[in-house]
């Protein structure tokens, strides 16, 4: 248990200053849509979409996890790390999740699979990447997704830092 924490935080200490980097390369000053992990907390369990991020959905199945769960705020950043948990096999979860974000107008912009999958979604002034993996139980999956929005940059750029004409 210790292992898969040292893992994990080791994980996200890599991918938080990625992140970063990645949000600065998107525009868009849009934070209306970041939920505090407090308003993610009092979610109704049947709920679809995580927290005020009605664009990201997830099957009812998924739960939240607060504990484990954290909100991240600068002067030029807002995301969070967000942990859910649930009974639903790590393929079929992926299936979903690219579903839904596509049907929400985000672009899935890389995947990495093994025993865990990995994927990276953008938006113009945003990014959600999520890490699936399944645990001992093949229907036992956790997800965590990382989420951040860029506060700064221009409006006018879409999710590959182009000029919008």
């Amino acid at each position: 248990m210790k292992e898969k924490m040292k893992n994990n935080l080791r994980f996200v200490s890599c991918l938080i200053p990625f992140l970063m980097l990645l949000a600065g390369c998107f525009g868009g000053n849009n934070t209306s849509d970041l939920p505090d992990i407090e308003d993610i907390a009092d979610m109704s369990p049947i709920s679809s979409t995580v927290g005020n991020f009605e664009d990201i959905e997830l099957p009812a199945d998924m739960k939240f996890i607060y504990k484990d769960s954290v909100s991240i705020r600068t002067e030029s950043f807002r995301g969070g790390i967000i942990h859910y948990k649930g009974r639903i096999e790590a393929y079929s979860l992926k299936e979903f999740i690219v579903a839904a974000m596509q049907k929400n107008k985000w672009k899935l912009a890389g995947e990495v699979s093994g025993h865990s999958i990995i994927l990276a979604f953008t938006k113009p002034n945003r990014t959600c990447m999520m890490k699936i993996e399944p645990n001992s139980s093949l229907l036992d999956t956790e997800l965590t997704m990382f989420v951040t929005v860029d506060l700064v940059a221009g409006r006018s750029l879409n999710a590959f830092g182009e000029p919008i004409n």
